[in-house]
């Protein structure tokens, strides 16, 4: 079954998250939340992750403000999608952007800056081997076109 995992580098992050989580009930995708910093607690951060290895049908969307350490880290550790939706505000924000841009060789995850579209991304990911949720997607999509 499908699911996205949505990760949180820290509390503060859930009011940027919660379109996320919003669009994924709108279309009935299992989801769940994890608070676990890349900096502060990355074993914990490694420990949500590696539950997750043997399942299939998995992306993370990861949301991380300042310096994004977050989506490079979990997608250098899984082989599952990961979408970077980075929580960018105040006078750094320019610059914190990077911190989610330019990754190292082999670790590549996706950037989404919209909270609603990197819920659209991972369910177009997952409706790749669900036809009823690619019906979903079509639908959501057909939606924005008459918006």
């Amino acid at each position: 079954m499908a699911k996205v995992v949505i990760l949180l580098g820290s509390k503060t992050d859930e009011e940027f998250a919660r379109p996320i989580v919003e669009r994924l009930e709108e279309v009935g995708v299992k989801y769940e939340v994890h608070v676990a910093s890349a900096h502060k607690a990355p074993e914990k951060l490694l420990q949500v992750v590696r539950a997750y290895e043997l399942e299939k049908g998995v992306v993370f969307v990861t949301v991380a403000g300042r310096s994004n350490a977050l989506s490079g880290m979990v997608d250098a550790n899984t082989p599952h999608p990961v979408i970077a939706c980075p929580n960018l505000k105040g006078e750094f924000a320019p610059f914190d952007v990077f911190s989610s841009l330019r990754m190292p060789s082999g670790v590549a995850p996706l950037v989404v800056m919209d909270p609603q579209n990197a819920a659209l991304a991972a369910l177009k990911i997952l409706s790749l081997s669900e036809d009823e949720l690619a019906q979903k997607v079509d639908q959501l999509q057909a939606r924005f076109k008459q918006a």
